[in-house]
């Protein structure tokens, strides 16, 4: 456990080179945490002594934090640092999960290499569609996403070709040197490894000359033009990483339930994306890990509570899908109220309280 010392940063400004400032973790503290909970999720699919450390369920909620905590993390560089707005999320997301499909059903490649082919596929999607941020923003730049939201999910359903139209199409297992991933124990580590290397990429992105430029395009783009940046560039730019992180954490979703359906990439999706950053927190990689794990466990901590006191009040039970939306939705609302910096600001806050303790200041 490390001490409160090393937990501390010290008062001043101590930083003395270009890469003690933008260094990922601030404090040896920080860093062993992050070291110690890679080695835990690690562990956490093994059997030890004959017994099982998490469940199936417990195993499938991880995956999906994964996979969607991956495309969060995508719309996460796009909104909360680059200041920009999408709403159709969701139908990126989708476009990988078929992109990967596609090239190993149509062209044989393996799913090893499909995955991240299809991330640069999504992104030459991602950036087409993000053109007109060169020259709109706000209000009509969310309504223009929101265009591509629906002629995505129309090219889904009559792209026969790509997407196998109504009826969706067959994801391969993934597989590595011949040897097939089969299950959710096998399947968690390939899920864990992308989120650790994406994860890693996202932050030193942000911490480099262009996600810098990110930023600075979001607090004041007229600054940002006059200092040189390419305003036309980066917001463009932007989009494609968005819509590579979604076409990527799309490939892992299909491949992980072997088939790709179009009814799966709704706007509904697209919302439950933005919730996850907005609950997480804009502009906080660690957030947007947190916000995903909030949208996936609460729906399924409604359903437990529900079934619970559904013995005394019937109509919990019967209404269970009414409640999961309704929560979603209830829980945005709260957040935007009173926490719109997201649980990453609230830990930040909590920190702050244990290193300070007994003194205010």
């Amino acid at each position: 456990m490390a001490t409160t010392s090393s937990a501390l940063i010290p008062c001043g400004q101590f930083k003395t080179s270009y890469r003690k400032d933008t260094t990922i973790f601030p404090t040896p503290a920080s860093r062993a945490f992050a070291i110690a909970a890679v080695i835990l999720l690690c562990i956490a699919p093994l059997k030890i002594g004959g017994t099982e450390l998490l469940s199936p369920y417990q195993l499938n909620l991880l995956i999906q934090i994964g996979y969607y905590g991956i495309a969060a993390l995508g719309l996460n560089i796009l909104v909360g640092f680059t200041g920009q707005i999408s709403l159709g999320h969701a139908a990126f997301f989708g476009f990988g999960a078929f992109a990967s499909a596609w090239l190993n059903n149509k062209w044989g490649v393996p799913v090893f290499w499909a995955i991240p082919l299809a991330g640069v596929m999504t992104t030459l999607v991602g950036m087409l569609f993000g053109i007109p941020a060169a020259r709109i923003k706000g209000l009509y730049l969310a309504i223009a996403t929101f265009a591509a939201q629906f002629i995505l999910e129309d090219f889904f359903a009559r792209a026969d070709w790509f997407t196998g139209g109504s009826s969706g199409t067959i994801a391969q297992s993934f597989s590595i040197f011949g040897y097939e991933i089969t299950g959710d124990r096998h399947y968690f580590y390939v899920v864990l490894t992308y989120v650790v290397v994406l994860y890693l990429v996202g932050a030193n992105l942000l911490r480099s000359r262009d996600g810098r430029a990110f930023v600075a395009v979001r607090d004041h783009y007229l600054s940002a033009e006059i200092m040189g940046i390419n305003l036309t560039k980066y917001r463009v730019l932007s989009f494609g990483i968005a819509a590579f992180y979604a076409g990527v954490g799309g490939a892992l979703f299909g491949h992980y339930l072997s088939f790709v359906s179009a009814e799966s990439f709704t706007i509904l999706l697209s919302i439950q994306f933005l919730g996850m950053i907005i609950i997480g927190g804009m502009g906080s990689v660690m957030g947007t890990l947190m916000g995903t794990a909030f949208m996936v466990l609460l729906p399924e901590t409604i359903q437990a509570v529900s079934q619970s006191a559904g013995a005394f009040f019937p109509a919990l039970t019967d209404g269970i899908a009414f409640l999961k939306e309704g929560a979603i939705g209830l829980a945005i609302v709260l957040f935007l109220i009173f926490e719109p910096d997201g649980l990453a600001h609230r830990w930040k806050m909590i920190k702050a309280y244990w290193k300070l303790y007994p003194f205010s200041y």
